[in-house]
């Protein structure tokens, strides 16, 4: 039967198929790269998919009719039960059939011999190979050395033993990184072949999902997975984004408002005019930023690899060295079957691997092991202020009416004067007179003056409505004693000035919320050991100071330019600091750029942005910050135990060994248990936990805030 192959996008000149069977890469890579016209070919098998950069005129159709022509190997689903069961066939036989006669080199021929070197025919292979064409051993080599030496000295149970430990070690791993790997593969596999288009007679029609693009109106109906980015037209629903954001409750949107492919319409149906399909949509991105983070190894993962290395040669000196001292072949076996290559080796990968896919089921995407380690030795967090502290969305704090004038007459003028105007802290004043359910006096198009960098000229049931600045009112020479009581008050965050008919009405006072959960994250993150939480921001320096003082900071820096942004990072860094930079804007990508973990946060993050950054936050809830800070703590941590335990198990084992206080298949028992143990310890990083949504305590009836004049 042919491969089951599907089209994930096409581009001109760039294709991704999705293949049902696991191949090999080399394999794969070298039977598409025959293709005439395709260019590369790179094979992921976290995602079983194969990215092909190919000539224009290639239709990814040809491509998957050529992949369907080759058989894929077949999967090797009970690979390691089919292994385990030949040893344990080896045992049961060299129980019945011992062959005590066969002594030196005959000793191969054992039945059980000869079962227990096929059962190990992996471990030989990989270890001769290693050896013979890098020119330098690896912990395969050790074990296969041990294999041998315990079959020529006439004990195929201690080969058994070492096999059993060594194919459980690699079960974990294997079930850890697959664990690791499922949350890619969920979020990568649409299954959407068809979907209902909207024609230009406004027609819906069932087509394939090959033929949309970008301009396309489509229909997703309750129940369905949406299949490209795109904004609302018509409808409302609500929509799982626990694909995109980690937040499993969903979330309601309607018109105008942005939903991402790979999300689910849980109730509700929309239409959505298509922006971006196939590799160009968000989770496509997201699943991007994942491969690539599971082939960036962490420093401590490299040095890991490197001791490793230069371990395996050790462990043969002293085989020899014993060997010449004793001529003791259980001693010398000991010292083959107990090292301290696999557990320092397989647990760092698993620890990394397990931390990784425990991120990113959570929302937040880590591009590379050496930003697990990273993340754990941070002193020093700069905050952009805008969109990252604050919600990056205006609101009305406060009201304060001058003689005369109350909060909801004011309110009522400006709203009016402003309900058409697309700024955002025109909406911010329009959205509270709906709260406050007011009746807003009828007004004449014609007869409202935009004044660009001033304000709002207009006339609202008969009367000259002025919103704006304090030049405005300066400009259309309101009456002087208002002027006075404006200056009082000129310092005071951001404000919107108010006159009607020449006379000053009051101050409407404009902040940008401080993000639910922000004050408990900064908490959280000094609990986790970072000394200096330091805000960065183009805003006023009293605005700055009023959240700095609200969430306790050490320091701040207000007014700054975007480019100065950089300048601060690099000087903290320079101090010998290890700085993270939190911001989600273009403007602060230059910053994240420099910074020694960049972190881009909530949904309004830019492109740019993401792209200079090591750390992606797809949700708008700030604790996932301290969620990362304190997993990259806890992995760390686990990477230590895991040395610390396997050289000390290990040396304990090694002198006994030496000594011949223990038989050889003790030693492999020990050795290979001290393995186990140490990745078991690993993949508890998996272990999951539930993470609870931050939502700000309710505030009790109060009447608003009024400031006199």
């Amino acid at each position: 039967m042919n491969t089951l192959v599907r089209i994930r996008h096409q581009l001109p000149g760039r294709t991704r198929l999705h293949l049902q069977n696991e191949w090999n890469p080399g394999t794969l890579e070298s039977i598409v790269r025959s293709f005439p016209g395709v260019f590369s070919a790179i094979y992921n098998t976290e995602t079983k998919s194969i990215l092909i950069h190919h000539d224009y005129t290639i239709h990814a159709r040809q491509l998957v009719r050529y992949v369907q022509q080759f058989h894929p190997p077949k999967e090797n689903k009970f690979s390691y039960k089919r292994e385990l069961l030949f040893g344990v066939s080896a045992l049961v036989v060299d129980l019945l059939f011992p062959a005590r006669s066969l002594l030196g080199y005959k000793q191969l021929l054992r039945p059980g011999a000869i079962l227990s070197v096929y059962a190990s025919r992996n471990i030989l292979r990989n270890g001769a190979g290693t050896l013979f064409h890098d020119k330098k051993p690896n912990a395969d080599t050790l074990s296969s050395a041990a294999i041998l030496a315990s079959l020529l000295k006439g004990n195929p149970r201690s080969a058994l033993v070492i096999l059993f430990m060594s194919t459980l070690s690699e079960m974990i791993t294997e079930l850890t990184a697959k664990k690791t790997k499922n949350y890619v593969r969920d979020m990568m596999n649409l299954d959407i072949s068809t979907v209902w288009k909207v024609d230009r007679n406004g027609v819906e029609k069932k087509v394939s999902m090959q033929e949309i693009k970008p301009g396309d109106e489509i229909v997703v109906f309750e129940g369905e997975k949406i299949c490209a980015d795109g904004t609302i037209t018509k409808g409302s629903a609500s929509v799982d984004e626990s694909s995109i954001t980690g937040e499993y409750i969903p979330k309601d949107v309607h018109q105008q408002h942005e939903v991402y492919a790979g999300t689910i319409v849980t109730s509700g149906n929309l239409h959505i005019l298509v922006e971006q399909v196939g590799n160009e949509t968000a989770v496509s991105r997201i699943v991007k930023l994942i491969e690539d983070a599971q082939q960036k190894k962490a420093p401590i993962q490299s040095y890991a690899d490197q001791l490793s290395e230069r371990l395996v040669p050790l462990s043969f000196l002293l085989a020899g060295a014993i060997f010449l001292t004793t001529r003791s072949w259980d001693r010398v076996l000991n010292m083959l079957v107990i090292d301290f290559v696999c557990g320092i080796k397989l647990s760092t990968a698993t620890a990394i691997s397990a931390s990784i896919g425990k991120a990113a089921r959570t929302g937040a995407l880590i591009k590379g092991g050496e930003y697990v380690e990273k993340l754990a030795q941070l002193d020093t967090i700069i905050l952009d202020k805008t969109g990252t502290i604050t919600k990056g969305k205006p609101v009305v704090k406060q009201i304060i009416p001058y003689t005369g004038f109350s909060e909801r007459e004011i309110l009522r003028y400006v709203a009016s004067a402003e309900e058409h105007s697309s700024h955002p802290i025109a909406e911010a004043m329009v959205n509270l007179a709906r709260e406050w359910n007011l009746n807003l006096p009828e007004h004449n198009h014609e007869q409202i003056e935009q004044i660009v960098g001033h304000g709002v000229k207009a006339v609202i049931g008969e009367k000259e409505i002025l919103v704006g600045n304090r030049r405005l009112l300066l400009k259309e020479k309101v009456e002087p004693a208002g002027l006075k009581f404006i200056s009082k008050l000129e310092n005071r965050s951001n404000a919107v000035y108010v006159a009607i008919d020449g006379q000053v009405a009051g101050i409407i006072v404009i902040e940008d919320a401080i993000r639910d959960g922000m004050k408990r994250t900064i908490n959280q993150l000094r609990r986790e050991g970072v000394d200096e939480m330091v805000m960065i921001t183009g805003d006023k320096h009293q605005v700055a100071q009023e959240v700095q003082q609200e969430l306790q900071l050490d320091r701040f820096y207000a007014e700054v330019m975007p480019h100065e942004k950089a300048r601060y990072v690099r000087d903290y860094k320079n101090a010998g600091n290890t700085v993270m930079m939190v911001g989600d804007g273009i403007n602060d990508a230059p910053a994240l750029a420099y910074a020694d973990v960049g972190v881009t946060m909530g949904g309004k993050r830019t492109d740019i942005a993401v792209e200079a950054s090591d750390v992606v936050i797809t949700s708008d809830n700030p604790l996932l910050l301290g969620e990362v800070v304190q997993l990259s703590k806890r992995t760390m941590s686990t990477i230590q135990q895991n040395f610390t335990i396997t050289i000390a198990v290990n040396s304990i084992a090694i002198m006994l060994g030496a000594f011949g206080a223990i038989a050889p298949i003790v030693g492999a028992a020990i050795h290979n248990a001290a393995t186990i143990g140490v990745l078991l310890n690993s993949t508890k990083l998996l272990l999951k936990e539930e993470r609870v949504q931050w939502k700000q305590p309710s505030q009790l009836p109060t009447t608003s805030l009024v400031e006199s004049a």
